[in-house]
């Protein structure tokens, strides 16, 4: 099923046009909510400090993850305090909760337990990611900064700049779920658009390109790091549990390894129940995502971290942005 709604978001065919009168409707419901909000029938939490959404309109993998690891390494290489909220998704959990060293990815969900481990920013997740944003400044006072993981469309919380990340793909065929990819109506505004194919046509936003790779190094269970390089020339077998696991496979073969082997699991998968293939002498290599479960059971896989490249101009915009922001918090608090 997944599959066939993919091929339809492609264009404007027959599945998808079938699909036109139920994304019609959630078009309306969206407006609605979208309206009650914006009229104030709706509360919104504003943080004490400044709030940025990495997020996306499209449903499915778009880098969300990998971008708010690179904006959150940008912060604090420039002196922020960053924190990061997520839902948590997929996780056995529902109450709001801090990531802990020792929290495992059933119980705050795989993307929070990476960030954590990948940035050393304190982590909070909750189903409404205003009330992880409360808890965790609650929890962690020196926060200066709160960057939301996912959310565009949460707008219980309240936020100071959006950024918008879009995959190759764009807006498919520009209609609504489940008639197309579209989570709610595109263009609307955002702060910036990140893109890794052409830039979304509509947008008056400032666009910048994405690009997205590996890193030089795969990482094991213990911490020390295998360069790509010397993989070459051996049997792995490839395994991701990621919105787009063919593009993991193919940027593993572009760094010219052998994939004797290549296993595309639903996004998110948990692993439990899950065994790699019994052929001797290959390589289990995975997503670093991935590796938050998979070394549990299976230490001996490698993880290979996904990266992001940002130009210069998006971060100086950034760090516009989030100057004025911070002025204007400031501001808010000392008149309060």
């Amino acid at each position: 099923m997944a599959a066939t709604l993919h091929k339809a978001w492609s264009r404007r065919g027959p599945v998808a046009c079938c699909l036109l009168p139920i994304a019609w409707l959630y078009g309306g419901l969206t407006a609605a909510r979208r309206a009650l909000y914006a009229a104030g029938l709706l509360g919104s939490y504003r943080a004490a400090v400044p709030v940025v959404v990495v997020g996306n309109v499209i449903a499915g993998g778009a880098g969300k993850t990998p971008v708010t690891q690179a904006v959150v390494r940008h912060l604090q290489a420039h002196g922020w305090q960053p924190g990061i909220v997520s839902r948590g998704y997929g996780r056995s959990t529902s109450d709001c909760r801090a990531v802990l060293p020792h929290s495992t990815a059933a119980e705050v969900g795989d993307e929070p337990a990476l960030l954590a481990r990948s940035t050393g920013a304190p982590v909070f997740v909750a189903a409404r990611r205003a009330e992880a944003a409360q808890a965790l400044l609650d929890a962690c006072p020196g926060i200066d900064v709160i960057v939301c993981d996912d959310g565009l469309q949460h707008l219980a919380l309240a936020r100071d700049i959006e950024l918008c990340v879009f995959n190759d793909e764009g807006v498919g065929n520009g209609w609504l779920l489940p008639a197309g990819p579209l989570r709610e109506p595109w263009p609307r505004p955002v702060d910036a658009v990140l893109h890794a194919g052409p830039c979304p046509a509509g947008t008056t936003a400032p666009a910048f390109p994405l690009q997205r790779g590996l890193a030089a190094e795969a990482v094991r269970a213990d911490g020390s790091r295998v360069p790509l390089a010397s993989l070459r020339g051996q049997p792995l077998h490839a395994v991701a549990a990621i919105a787009r696991p063919h593009d993991f496979f193919q940027m593993l073969r572009g760094q010219g390894l052998t994939l004797a082997r290549t296993e595309g699991l639903p996004d998110h998968y948990d692993f439990d129940s899950w065994q790699p293939a019994s052929d001797a002498g290959q390589t289990l290599i995975c997503t670093e995502k991935d590796a938050v479960k998979l070394w549990a059971r299976h230490p001996q896989a490698l993880a290979v971290p996904l990266a992001v490249q940002l130009p210069a101009a998006f971060f100086a915009l950034l760090d516009a942005r989030l100057a004025r922001a911070q002025a204007a918090s400031l501001s808010s608090a000392a008149s309060g």
